[in-house]
């Protein structure tokens, strides 16, 4: 999931990782690291796809000639793209099913479709949305926030002791904020201290920040601290960027809580 998510489709090939802001996942890629998808809600074909753009058109292109699912697969893209807007605009039922629609209709994007993983999570689906993540880092095994969201998603199954032992490790996130929120999820940490180390830094940094220390303190139960963290994050500068689909997240959680921005 670069620091932001844009979200340019990406035809999905049965290789290859993916990358959030640190991203990118089958259809959408996202632009925070340089392996991840985009969460961004930027509708046009851009290069900046999760895994080898090239390796991945090619690879696709070759199974639907030899299996006549072209058109199957841009079926898929659109309901991908349908489920990322209801997702955005609230409905996350409807996300979901929109998600769950794009897999039968080609079932390559289960394995990179770490939107339906956050959708799920805001459905209290959680076993669920561990298997998503987890299949998506078996994809991309440098995946900071697909690991940090399995965490998420077994915290609330298991207990964040439980959660943690089950930790699913990743390759080294270029960006900063995401190395210290990803060692933060993994050993346990401040959520304090992440956000004041990026309190002074880029928009993008102070925003990630505050998401995962909200996110870290729901993980603990700590309802009042996540909240304080998560509204700050919606209304952080980078918060109001429309492009960032974890910008759009931080919303909808927020409104999932029915706390007031």
């Amino acid at each position: 999931m670069a620091v932001s998510r844009s979200m340019s489709p990406a035809i999905s090939s049965p290789t290859t990782p993916f990358y959030h802001p640190s991203s990118s996942l089958s259809i959408f890629p996202k632009t925070h690291r340089p392996s991840h998808l985009f969460r961004t809600i930027t509708f046009s074909t851009t290069s900046n796809f999760p895994r080898n753009s090239k390796t991945s058109t090619s690879v696709s292109g070759i199974w639907d000639a030899i299996t006549g699912g072209a058109g199957s697969s841009r079926e898929a893209l659109i309901a991908i793209r349908r489920g990322m807007v209801l997702f955005r605009q609230g409905d996350v039922a409807g996300s979901v099913a929109e998600f769950d629609n794009a897999i039968q209709l080609d079932p390559r994007q289960k394995a990179y479709l770490w939107q339906r993983g956050l959708s799920l999570y805001y459905l209290d689906r959680f076993e669920e949305g561990a298997e998503q993540f987890r299949i998506d880092v078996a994809q991309n095994p440098n995946d900071t926030e697909e690991s940090i969201w399995c965490f998420l998603c077994e915290a609330q199954l298991y207990g964040a002791t439980e959660a943690r032992k089950r930790f699913l490790e990743v390759g080294r996130d270029p960006r900063p904020v995401m190395r210290e929120a990803y060692n933060m999820f993994k050993d346990g940490g401040d959520p304090e201290k992440l956000v004041d180390v990026f309190s002074k830094g880029r928009a993008s940094e102070y925003f990630y920040a505050s998401l995962y220390a909200g996110l870290y303190y729901e993980s603990q139960n700590e309802a009042d601290k996540a909240k304080v963290h998560l509204v700050a994050s919606c209304k952080s500068p980078y918060g109001e960027r429309l492009d960032d689909y974890m910008a759009s997240l931080a919303k909808v959680h927020c409104q999932c809580r029915k706390w007031e921005l």
